[in-house]
């Protein structure tokens, strides 16, 4: 019988860290053995994040070995007063803070995790020695998951898989209190370009990103094949959760949306949407409920404030781990996606959408054409808008909000979304780690005796 494979993981998200950005992982180590991969995992032992989610814990087969080092980082609501620094936005207080977090943004390259790195790589480099691997995948952000990938694979050979959950541009962009100078975005290409020859494979989330990372991949002169797994749901999350006696309880149609609220997600279009509504159509708008769910910069909290006196009910909920998230999604009449127009949103595609279609409830999407509007384009029951056009997002309140008070169900006939199983991502990548395994066991073949 022929062992199964294995691969070893990079990842700084991972459980007990919650979020979105920790499924792709955990999704990945569940059902790669149904395809002959086994997983290890390299992780932090004192991750500072915002958030920690203790249930996807249970996500992790018991077997999985995992491997966590410690970081030199302080504690994320350290971080977070260094970062924020209360609402004044004077005096001494908050002139020293504001030096400190700009000396700490351009000492700590590429991001406050690299104090991770040195630690990772000695655990790292331990376990691979004590146990065969045959492939690493580092997944990011933070970045310097990178840095360590890249130094594993040199000092074993393995073949390196860098999986870029969303693009290093577009994070360094639009990441909350994160604007590199021209120093540090000089630095941070060298560490890209430096990493990306190391790798084997650019792996993107999205068809768009993956164009984009073959420019990355140009400009480094690597050899690295680029390709693109989309993200997905587990169908194991959804089993036994419907909602759908729940909606018709209510009179009022809730539109949830998931998510954390930033620049890259701004609440804004739907605002304007919602005023236009309540001058439209006002009792339209007394029977809207708008859930929103997660965090949110202090920006965005503004924004949702002036939806008071709009006539709608408004929700605020803090982040939920995922099992509430999920029942949240069931509970909602329709689903809401947010996109800004910016630079580069047209290659992004958040994460939940997938969980959003696999519960088969309408998505009102306001996001710039690109992926969204690509990856939504056969979806039965959906509204495509653009951030500028809020009479568009108008219209598309209203539609629901009508079509519920006539008791018209949603239309999804036919249409199936088996194609973004998590089993059949984790498929895709088992694909593309055969191919580095046939690679090297061809090349051993044709190493000559000594």
């Amino acid at each position: 019988m022929t062992r199964p494979k294995r691969v070893l993981f990079i990842a700084y998200a991972f459980p007990p860290v919650g979020g979105a950005g920790v499924q792709r992982t955990v999704k990945f180590v569940k059902y790669l053995r149904q395809f002959g991969w086994e997983a290890s995992v390299l992780t932090v032992a004192n991750p500072s994040v915002p958030v920690v989610d203790e249930r996807l814990l249970a996500e992790v087969p018991p077997d999985v070995i995992v491997r966590r080092a410690r970081t030199w980082e302080p504690s994320y609501q350290a971080k977070a007063r260094l970062s924020d620094g209360g609402t004044s936005t004077g005096g001494t207080r908050h002139r020293v803070r504001k030096v400190l977090r700009g000396l700490a943004n351009a000492v700590l390259q590429p991001d406050p995790q690299v104090l991770w790195v040195p630690q990772a790589i000695k655990e790292g480099t331990k376990l691979l020695r004590e146990i065969e691997h045959h492939a690493i995948i580092a997944t990011a952000p933070p970045y310097s998951a990178f840095l360590t990938g890249s130094a594993l694979a040199r000092r074993t050979g393995l073949p390196l898989v860098l999986d870029y959950r969303d693009e290093w541009g577009i994070s360094n962009a639009y990441a909350e209190n994160k604007r590199p100078n021209a120093l540090s975005r000089w630095l941070q290409g060298r560490m890209q370009n430096h990493v990306v020859r190391a790798a084997d494979m650019l792996l993107a989330t999205t068809r768009s990103s993956a164009r984009e990372l073959e420019q990355v991949r140009a400009r480094a002169q690597s050899a690295a094949e680029v390709a693109h797994i989309y993200n997905g749901y587990d169908p194991d999350d959804f089993a036994g959760r419907t909602g759908d006696g729940v909606q018709g309880q209510r009179k009022t149609y809730r539109l949830a949306y998931i998510g954390t609220l930033w620049e890259l997600t701004s609440v804004a279009p739907l605002v304007e949407a919602v005023r236009g509504l309540a001058v439209a159509a006002p009792e339209a708008a007394e029977r809207l409920e708008l859930v929103f769910a997660g965090r949110r910069t202090a920006a965005q909290q503004t924004l949702l404030g002036h939806l008071t006196g709009l006539r709608c009910q408004v929700s605020e909920r803090p982040y939920m781990e995922h099992a509430a998230a999920l029942d949240l999604l069931h509970s909602a009449d329709g689903l809401c996606v947010l996109l800004s127009d910016v630079p580069g949103a047209e290659r992004v595609m958040p994460a939940k959408v997938f969980e959003y279609m696999a519960t088969r409830r309408p998505i009102v999407a306001v996001a710039p054409k690109g992926e969204v509007w690509d990856v939504l384009a056969d979806y039965p029951h959906k509204h495509l808008c653009l951030p500028s056009d809020a009479p568009a997002i108008t219209r598309a309140l209203l539609a629901e909000v009508q079509r519920k008070d006539g008791g018209v169900p949603p239309y999804f006939n036919g249409w199936h979304h088996e194609r973004f199983s998590r089993s059949t991502q984790a498929g895709q990548l088992a694909s593309i780690l055969d191919g580095f395994a046939e690679s090297q066991s061809e090349r051993q073949a044709n190493v000559p005796p000594s």
